[in-house]
């Protein structure tokens, strides 16, 4: 039995059968971690999102933030939506109230005290322990599988708080909460959150810098992770960054997960520049 982690999809479907072809994936014996990001500004997001709900408990993936903004969009008028071309090709879809709900059921972290790893779409603040993140992981899961969770989608753009305070409640923890495992590159001298800067490390403001270089209480469990393009393919500091643009016309990465560190290098395949901001 083989795991692969694979970075952000962002509805790159070809790519995501060759790179399965390329790992010769075997549905009845492998699993493939996914960082989220299933849809937005590739060119399949339907056909993507369909796809990795076929594999079943083959398939573990988490929220990313497109993700959340597609189940944002769900609970909206059509007129907003129809911006997402492609986003709305999902609402449109016959079967569009089964993917929703499947992927609103979609966790925030995941943690395999087996190979102690941990995946996650942008990152774990770093005074956070694996426990007490699958704990609060665990509580803005339980909203978004709630008939709650359109009070908090209706409520989840916004940077703040940019601190991390225990005294949190309701849309302002949920939507920290949010934000570190969704949205999180940079974080600032006082431990804040910078979710302005997009680009490599070295293009943000000094007094910022990147969350796994931050002291954290992780001690061995690496981080898998995407989200960040710009960052690329990177392996260090405890963490996997596995979000090589392929949105953007760079390459989708896969890495075995179960054997050894460095035993085996990345896989990848070459993509178009499907990217356009939006």
């Amino acid at each position: 039995m083989a795991v692969y982690a694979i970075g952000d999809l962002q509805g790159c479907y070809e790519e995501f059968k060759r790179l399965l072809d390329l790992v010769e994936f075997d549905l009845s014996r492998d699993t493939i971690w996914l960082t989220g990001d299933l849809v937005n500004r590739g060119p399949h997001s339907l056909a993507t999102l369909r796809l990795v709900r076929s594999l079943g408990e083959s398939v573990i993936t988490v929220l990313g933030n497109h993700d959340l903004h597609l189940l944002a969009l769900a609970g909206v008028d059509s007129k907003r939506a129809r911006r997402y071309h492609d986003l709305h090709s999902v609402l449109d879809a016959p079967d569009a109230d089964e993917l929703i709900d499947w992927l609103r059921h979609r966790p925030l972290l995941h943690f395999d005290s087996t190979l102690d790893k941990a995946l996650v779409h942008a990152g774990i603040l770093p005074r956070w322990s694996i426990k007490k993140a699958l704990n609060l992981a665990s509580e803005v899961e339980t909203v978004l599988q709630s008939d709650e969770h359109e009070h908090l989608l209706r409520r989840l753009y916004g940077n703040k708080p940019a601190l991390w305070r225990k005294t949190l409640e309701g849309v302002d923890r949920w939507r920290y909460i949010i934000n570190v495992f969704t949205r999180m590159r940079m974080l600032t001298l006082r431990g804040g959150l910078d979710l302005r800067t997009k680009g490599l490390p070295a293009s943000g403001p000094k007094h910022s810098k990147p969350w796994f270089t931050v002291p954290h209480k992780r001690k061995e469990t690496e981080v898998v992770f995407g989200h960040w393009s710009a960052l690329g393919y990177f392996r260090g500091n405890g963490v996997l960054g596995l979000d090589s643009g392929c949105v953007w016309g760079r390459s989708l990465t896969a890495v075995r997960l179960d054997i050894a560190s460095g035993v085996q290098s990345p896989v990848t395949t070459g993509c178009p520049p499907y990217g356009k901001r939006q």
